[in-house]
């Protein structure tokens, strides 16, 4: 038996318990083994969205890189499909929004807009000679032909659903939204202009003017009135939220850039404060103000401060403040302490205002099932009060909520065998209707038939100290056919660090593909140890603002260590046979465990890994006003530590053979990263083998090219491992 440490029980709140088992079609194969296209081919739902008015909801479907938009209409809930895209050509989908009056759905193709740069630039996997384009469009709800509205980001559709404001070229333009005429640009100011938002009339739009070290919140009226900036300082502005009745606006206000230099491998705090401005006059005054303190920094989960005007006129927003990413409302014409909504150990994800403004919805690790601090469940919390309710208890996992103006709500979830599909809740409260009908499943036969749920292992919770004694969560994935001899194994690393791998299929579509690879892993013969490292989220803050990690000092990697240990003490695996992979910042950590702990670490899979920090970072130890300001011996000390907390610092050490894969239109890492560490591993006589993938991104936006890298792993993992079948 291998060891499995046990969670205690959670604090629950919850008006009913809806049951967790998901009605979908069962494999048609009774063979305990499959294939990786079998584990791949269910469809990735995402950009769960909901009309003002009524019961329309929009999604996106990834079926084997085949993406569309689909949509479903209460209290019937049929979905169909609204756009017909039928091969796998890397452009993705995203920003899809209903027009409030439910007649038009708008969408963004192309781009990769999870990059850290050129997000808006064309991705062109399947190297077409033609013109790729990040554009914009249109298409009624009830079908028919979609309509471009042009090239262009991030589109806000007026509450008068009429027309679309999107960025282009730095500005904000607008076009009808059936596309009759031509976009037009509605100013010209020196910002950057973004962050679009409606007045609730829809006759003002409010935006951010960022402008480098500082920014401004604009409010743009019609072509003859003057732009007015609200309270300009030398400050960074951003999150302008609209009163109910357009009287004034609530916004994030943060110190500008500059000041005196810092240690560059210290984490700064990053205080914030929210203001209230007059919507007529720009005069606005503080409300409420962080601590300049690490906890007081902005929050790092999703959503950020996550700030909401809500019903009542109650500011919600989230703060790490108590050790915790919670959500707190503050009433916007008083001066009360902010109200702490969502109490206990726990963090609020994917955050959203129910449609009356009464509650607030999100994705949380709690409730009261062993393990729930490894799942998500919906929450439902008042924005005046402390009553927080978990409305999806179990051991499914569930996430992204958006309310209908009927009171349903609608997410999506699955277990961890049963990969996520869209579902609409009754109204949460009425406890009959729950009883009777507790979820109604969208997009379920989108599932192959031979997809292999019933065939899938549940993954189990490990809980193991670290070299350093912090407390590490991981998922056990054991091979479903046992026997008595020893077994390779493999312990996952995700990237981020800001994430958090679950007990079940995940909320991300790179980390859904990392489950489905684990599973294929275990199935294959690994055991397969998926671990939660420092730095990462769901733990409170101080285990995701780990001191001494990363570019200081790599922390984080004691965690890594300690797992592959961890695995060599078990019973029923083979101590020699121990290897690793990871992507981004997991790809980091793998190449760091192959330089710095080759007699642990028998080989391994860098997939695009942070490879030297000094590289791409120069700027923070070279000339000029730094080097003014600190002595010499102390940016020389800094550096030294930033190299030595980089793998290519270990290379010396590095014996165990490693495959390198990297796509060379990488936006979150450099592909040089990998080309350096390649020639590095040469030099030294290592066994490295490499997988280049033209023209794709970090995310692999070509399915082809994702299934390609995940049979590479398995293969490579098998020919180095060999496990015992």
């Amino acid at each position: 038996m291998i060891p499995v440490s046990r969670t205690p029980v959670r604090a629950l709140f919850a008006l009913f318990a809806f049951a967790p088992t998901l009605a979908l079609a069962q494999p048609a194969t009774t063979s305990t083994s499959f294939t990786l296209d079998q584990v791949m081919s269910a469809p990735f739902p995402t950009n769960l969205t909901a009309a003002a008015t009524g019961e329309k909801l929009a999604w996106t479907l990834n079926e084997r890189g085949r993406r569309n938009v689909w949509v479903a209409e209460g209290p019937a809930f049929g979905e169909r499909r609204l756009t017909n895209f039928e091969t796998d050509d890397g452009q993705e989908l995203n920003a899809v929004q209903i027009s409030p009056d439910g007649r038009w759905v708008v969408y963004l193709r192309g781009g990769d807009f999870g990059s850290n740069w050129d997000d808006a630039l064309p991705v062109n996997p399947t190297g077409t000679p033609t013109p790729v384009k990040v554009e914009l469009w249109a298409v009624p709800f009830a079908g028919g032909m979609p309509i471009s509205l042009g090239d262009g980001v991030n589109p806000v559709i007026s509450p008068r659903s009429d027309v679309v404001v999107f960025e282009r070229a730095r500005q904000l333009w607008s076009i009808a939204i059936d596309g009759s005429g031509p976009a037009r640009r509605l100013f010209d100011q020196r910002g950057s202009a973004g962050e679009a938002q409606f007045s609730p009339d829809g006759s003002r739009i409010a935006f951010v003017s960022g402008r480098g070290d500082h920014g401004f919140i604009g409010i743009y009226s019609n072509a003859t009135t003057p732009i007015l900036y609200l309270a300009p300082s030398t400050n960074r502005d951003a999150s302008p939220r609209w009163s109910g009745d357009g009287k004034q606006i609530a916004f994030v206000r943060r110190p500008g850039a500059g000041g005196a230099a810092v240690n560059s491998l210290e984490i700064q705090p990053a205080p914030w404060s929210i203001w209230i401005a007059d919507a007529a006059t720009g005069e606005a005054k503080l409300r409420w103000a962080s601590e300049a303190s690490l906890r007081g920094s902005v929050p790092s989960t999703h959503g950020g401060t996550n700030l909401n005007w809500a019903a009542g006129d109650r500011l919600a927003f989230m703060s790490m403040q108590d050790g915790w990413s919670h959500l707190y409302s503050i009433s916007a014409g008083g001066n009360d302490a902010p109200l702490l909504l969502t109490p206990g150990d726990h963090i609020a994800e994917h955050v959203t205002l129910s449609s009356d403004g009464r509650f607030l919805l999100y994705a949380g690790n709690l409730g009261n099932t062993a393990g729930d601090i490894d799942r998500r469940h919906l929450v439902r919390a008042p924005v005046d009060r402390v009553a927080p309710e978990v409305l999806t208890p179990g051991t499914g996992l569930e996430w992204t909520p958006v309310s209908m103006s009927t009171g349903r709500i609608a997410a999506i979830g699955g277990t961890a065998q049963k990969p996520p599909v869209p579902f609409v809740l009754e109204a949460a409260g009425d406890a009959r209707a729950a009883a009777t009908t507790p979820r109604r499943w969208l997009g379920a036969a989108r599932i192959p038939t031979d997809f292999p749920s019933a065939q899938l292992v549940v993954p189990k919770q490990v809980i193991y100290k670290s070299i350093d004694g912090l407390t590490i969560h991981a998922q056990l994935f054991e091979p479903p056919r046992g026997g008595t001899a020893r077994k390779p194994a493999v312990v996952y690393v995700h990237g981020g660090p800001s994430r958090q791998m679950l007990l079940g299929w995940h909320y991300g579509d790179y980390y859904w593909n990392a489950y489905a690879q684990n599973q294929y892993l275990a199935n294959r013969g690994f055991v397969v140890l998926a671990i939660n490292y420092r730095l990462g989220i769901g733990y409170g803050h101080d285990f995701q603002r780990a001191p001494n990690a990363g570019i200081a000092g790599a922390s984080e990697y004691l965690d890594v260590k300690a797992a592959g240990e961890w695995l060599r003490a078990q019973a029923n695996v083979d101590p020699a046979r121990i290897a690793l992979y990871g992507g981004s910042y997991g790809g980091y950590l793998t190449a760091l465990a192959l330089g710095r702990d080759s007699d642990l670490f028998a080989a391994g899979v860098d997939i695009h890994g942070v490879h030297d920090w000094t590289s791409d970072s120069g700027n923070r130890f070279g000339a000029g006003t730094f080097r003014f300001e600190r002595p010499m011996t102390e940016v020389e000390s800094m550096a030294r530590v930033a190299w030595q907390s980089s793998p290519v610092s270990s290379v010396r050490s590095w014996r165990s053979p490693a495959l390198l894969i990297h796509a060379d239109d990488d936006r979150n890492v450099r592909f040089s990263q990998t080309v350096d560490l390649m020639q590095r591993l040469r030099e030294q006589k290592v066994e490295v083998e490499e997988i280049t993938i033209v023209d794709d991104t970090h995310h692999f936006m070509r399915h082809e090219n994702q299934k390609r890298v995940n049979a590479a792993i398995a293969g490579y993992l098998e020919r180095k491992l060999k496990p015992v079948m």
